[in-house]
């Protein structure tokens, strides 16, 4: 009787509900780059994203351009709403900290447009690969490296 119950459980139109489960938001913190210039500019950013449902806190950093949004909300979302509400260019925050990357000053990098202390993402693999190859450092170790088989005899 088990195999009959499950056929009829699966074909039975009786019921109106759906048995779909919906996905959680995740608590998440999302970082934006947007220019802010005077503070009727902050409040209307802030107003724009506290009225977002989800949203629990909303900071602004004026120096930095910089909009940080903790809430169960969707970075794509928020970027949109700030696009939308406030007529401002909004991006999500390119920039990690100097001390993270391994070659800060290689092209694809290094941006001077960065705020104090910050350089861009080198999640990019192509950009990654240009820092490396670039950096002097690199080189010179792998030329008297034991590991390179054209590495240098003398040492």
């Amino acid at each position: 009787m088990g195999a009959l119950d499950h056929l009829s459980n699966l074909f039975d139109c009786s019921t109106g509900t759906s048995h779909k489960l919906k996905k959680r938001k995740q608590l998440q913190t999302v970082e934006i780059k947007v220019k802010i210039d005077c503070e009727g500019c902050e409040r209307r950013v802030r107003k724009a994203v506290e009225g977002m449902k989800g949203v629990t806190q909303v900071e602004i950093e004026p120096k930095q351009s910089k909009l940080t949004v903790i809430g169960y909300v969707e970075p794509s979302k928020v970027v949109a709403r700030v696009r939308h509400r406030t007529g401002k260019r909004a991006d999500l925050w390119p920039y990690v900290p100097y001390d993270v990357v391994a070659h800060p000053y290689a092209p694809g990098v290094y941006d001077r447009k960065a705020p104090a202390g910050y350089v861009r993402s080198a999640d990019d693999p192509q950009v990654s690969q240009l820092a490396r190859a670039s950096s002097t450092e690199v080189r010179y170790t792998t030329a008297f490296s034991d590991e390179n088989p054209t590495a240098c005899a003398i040492m």
